[in-house]
């Protein structure tokens, strides 16, 4: 009977020892593929590590921390390039242009048709660095409708001319006669206190250019924007003329002293101005009579500035009277500034002929 079971015995014996040998292959294969993977992802995470951060030493036997440097990457970062100069000669200029005043003007529609002018009637170039910055002043009282005109037209002309500028409307309070010089140097001063001016161009608020090539900036010598004007059929009145609208850089007008604070009422102080330039030892420099070209809105005289009887006699006198007459004397009172999308607007009390400020 023994031997009768012995060949079963050793077929049992040798199946257990195939299952062991079977359990033991698939052992060392799964632990091999599982170390193969296990490297594999170390070496995703190390390679990972070193596109994401600069390489860094860490100590023997560790990897490095894949996480930790995805979160404090620092991305490279460049300063903006530095804005070049504007050129002498703005490249969006147009020349001529078509001026009217038969067309209603809406300030929103101004508004929106100058959208990068800020509030106050400022604007700067983003695609240049200004060579100038111009302070704009118009002497103002009851001068609405033209103050429209003005803000249609000389918006979009002076960002042509990639200026940057300011516009400040000094309006004059009250009733008392009409004083244009001291309402400029009153625009002079208190546009000094909102910026760093070096130019000031003072303009009449219905006056147009009707040539964007008529540059309002300044220049070596004073200079008279409004050569030809249609009221004098575009020609120059005479020569020693300097009205309607004039620039002048800070050193200019602060040589002279400023313009005279005594010419109450119509004409003369533009003579004046003239004489005291001539007298600092200035001339006058002029764009020629085509680009010099611009229009008048055409209206009555207002009330409160009549011809000025004195004009005649204080311009022969301005030798001896421009030491102690302008900016050195200048009293005024601001009653109030009110910051609107297209222009900067001042209410001054200036006093009146033998009146000083309340």
């Amino acid at each position: 009977m023994m031997r009768s079971c012995a060949p079963g015995r050793v077929f049992q014996v040798s199946c257990v020892a195939l299952l062991a040998l079977s359990a033991l292959h698939l052992t060392v294969t799964l632990l091999y593929y599982l170390d193969i993977h296990v490297y594999t992802a170390q070496m995703v995470r190390r390679i990972g590590g070193l596109l994401i951060s600069q390489p860094t030493s860490s100590p023997a036997g560790t990897s490095p921390n894949f996480t930790a440097a995805a979160r404090n990457r620092t991305l490279p970062t460049t300063s903006p390039l530095p804005l070049q100069p504007c050129p002498e000669t703005p490249p969006r200029l147009v020349g001529p242009s078509r001026i009217e005043f038969s067309q209603s003007i809406n300030l929103e529609d101004v508004r929106q048709n100058n959208l990068l002018v800020r509030e106050g009637g400022r604007y700067t170039p983003s695609e240049c660095t200004a060579l100038q910055k111009v302070a704009v002043i118009i002497p103002f009282r009851d001068r609405d409708e033209h103050l429209k005109y003005w803000l249609y037209y000389l918006h979009p002309l002076l960002q042509r001319q990639q200026l940057d500028y300011g516009v400040y409307i000094i309006n004059q309070h009250g009733e008392e006669t009409f004083n244009r010089a001291k309402l400029l140097n009153v625009g002079f001063m208190e546009a000094l206190k909102e910026d760093d001016y070096n130019c000031f161009v003072f303009s009449d608020v219905d006056l147009i250019p009707m040539d964007d090539r008529n540059i309002y900036k300044c220049y070596n010598q004073p200079r008279h924007l409004a050569v030809s004007m249609d009221k004098f059929s575009f020609r120059l009145p005479y020569k020693q003329f300097f009205g309607g609208i004039s620039a002048l850089s800070r050193e200019q007008h602060e040589k002279i002293n400023g313009f005279p604070n005594n010419y109450w009422g119509w004409g003369g102080e533009d003579d004046d101005i003239y004489n005291r330039i001539v007298f600092r030892g200035m001339g006058i420099s002029r764009p020629d009579g085509v680009i010099g070209k611009c229009r008048m809105i055409v209206h009555r005289r207002d009330k409160k500035n009549e011809p000025n009887p004195q004009r005649f006699d204080r311009i022969a006198r301005t030798r001896q009277t421009m030491q102690n007459d302008g900016l050195n004397s200048l009293k005024y009172k601001v009653l109030q500034m009110r910051k609107y999308p297209l222009y900067t607007f001042i209410d001054v009390d200036i006093g009146g002929p033998g009146r000083p400020p309340s």
